[in-house]
């Protein structure tokens, strides 16, 4: 079958067009946010692109190439993203049932640079750590002055950050981590424990797709937020 063959008369080349286009703006974005350096910080705001924020006199970039590489190694390697970019930006497959670029070439992730994928898990580790910073930061925006209180930029924190929570943890090794050593369901009170917690990651799991790309806006717009404020471009409205 040659190229973008097929018999489909759906317009089956529409999502793959809308998902290169989706992540081609967030990256166009992002790596621009990521390149200032500067006003990534209003009040008790931080953006979640500098968290955790690490200054070092000998670090002459923005510090959020410090800490940037985890989160996308995560989203990089993570397997709905991989089909997502494969059929987006690779055509392989552009589709089901529609014809390959590459045809007999096709090697998945056995060759370089693909088998690198498989640090997915070792990304996950690292992506659960910066969660724990950005919880740190939620926690902080709830204070204003020493004293609590509520901005539309801590609802902004908030949400993003529930938002990467429920797609880091509805991560495919995640389930597997939790559960997928288990031999026998019923043997012990650990083995149900962990049974009870797979189950309740493979409802999280059922939605990794959803959690993926609403945690891509929410993590781009509490930059923007952040960062609009920082410039004095919008108010923080105070809520409490």
């Amino acid at each position: 079958m040659a190229f973008a063959q097929t018999q489909r008369r759906d317009m089956w080349w529409l999502q793959p067009a809308l998902v290169a286009l989706g992540l081609t703006l967030f990256g166009v974005y992002a790596t621009w946010a990521a390149l200032q350096g500067e006003h990534y910080r209003f009040g008790p705001y931080l953006s979640p692109f500098y968290s955790p924020l690490i200054l070092l006199d000998w670090w002459k970039f923005s510090p959020a190439i410090l800490i940037l590489w985890a989160p996308l190694g995560f989203r990089a390697t993570c397997y709905y993203y991989r089909k997502a970019y494969y059929r987006s930006f690779f055509a392989d497959p552009p589709a089901c049932a529609v014809g390959e670029f590459r045809g007999e070439k096709y090697k998945g992730e056995t060759a370089f640079p693909f088998i690198l994928q498989n640090l997915h898990r070792f990304f996950f580790y690292l992506a659960a750590i910066v969660l724990c910073f950005l919880w740190l930061d939620v926690y902080e925006a709830f204070r204003f002055d020493e004293k609590f209180g509520v901005g539309v930029g801590t609802l902004v924190l908030f949400s993003n950050t529930l938002f990467l929570s429920l797609y880091t943890f509805s991560c495919h090794s995640f389930r597997h981590l939790i559960g997928g050593d288990l031999n026998c369901f019923s043997c012990g009170l650990a083995a149900k424990t962990k049974y009870q917690a797979w189950k309740g990651v493979s409802v999280l799991n059922q939605n990794h797709m959803l959690w993926a790309w609403i945690s891509l806006f929410t993590v781009g717009f509490a930059d923007l937020y952040v960062r609009l404020c920082a410039m004095g471009i919008i108010n923080d409205i105070r809520i409490i």
